[in-house]
């Protein structure tokens, strides 16, 4: 089994944002990047059916700067086979040229499977998987929770509103993975010190401007100071006037 899994740099969730001099970016000086959690369960599942398999090659690609091999190598590390990077100084804000860049390298991969996460952490953007799919005229099963393949088909399930979907489709197929459908495995030692002699192929690529911008950047505002009203019992009257007339809630 062929499976590439798609990934994206991005400032690790517990950084401290800054917004630089623009007002349209991030200041990354001193922000600590890392593999996009949701292509953790990505990875994770392409290993785990891989190693079921007993045979087949995993390839971990993402379109960005010279600082994505670092991303692609904490992939490697966990155990994927090799690496693609679609070298590109400036990844834009809209998904669609991403997803043309990736679905152009995809293309002759003759993969069996290709996986996402299912957004991206720092823009918050679900669209690039699919988009994937529909270039390459392929199945999609967005947000899957769990997975099963066998016999050139496979069965996932979408956590919805008050149930779970179960989706059949056809390989091959692109897949966008959720929280809970694996327990991502933390990269060895042996495995960090083999993903630094593992292959990764870099191409240089040049990406459409799209069709969205960012205009600027803010801080959400300060929460204001709370206040206490009361204690007991005798607090309630004054706590329900300041849900309703204050915090207008009830």
């Amino acid at each position: 089994m062929k499976i590439a899994v798609c990934v994206k740099r991005v400032p690790d969730s517990e950084a401290r944002i800054k917004i630089d001099a623009s007002g349209k970016a991030i200041d990354e000086g001193g922000v600590k990047f890392v593999l996009n959690p949701y292509e953790e369960f990505a990875v994770e599942e392409a290993l785990k059916l891989k190693e079921a398999a007993g045979s087949g090659e995993v390839v971990v690609i993402s379109a960005g700067s010279d600082a994505s091999q670092e991303t692609i190598r904490t992939a490697l590390a966990m155990g994927a086979d090799r690496g693609v990077l679609l070298k590109t100084d400036h990844i834009p804000l809209d998904p669609l040229p991403v997803a043309k860049a990736l679905a152009a390298e995809l293309a002759e991969g003759g993969y069996d499977l290709i996986f996402f996460g299912k957004l991206a952490i720092d823009d918050y953007s679900h669209g690039i998987g699919p988009m994937v799919a529909e270039l390459l005229s392929l199945p999609c099963v967005s947000a899957i929770a769990a997975l099963q393949i066998a016999n050139g088909k496979g069965k996932a399930e979408r956590e919805i509103e008050g149930g779970v979907e179960v989706v059949e489709f056809p390989l091959p197929a692109v897949l966008t993975t959720d929280k809970g459908l694996n327990e991502p495995r933390y990269p060895a030692l042996r495995g960090i010190m083999l993903a630094k002699k593992k292959p990764l192929d870099v191409k240089d690529v040049a990406l459409e401007t799209g069709g969205l911008d960012v205009l600027s950047l803010s801080y959400p505002p300060e929460r204001k100071a709370g206040r206490i009203v009361g204690e007991g019992a005798a607090a309630v009257p004054a706590l329900v006037d300041a849900l309703k007339n204050e915090a207008k809630v009830l």
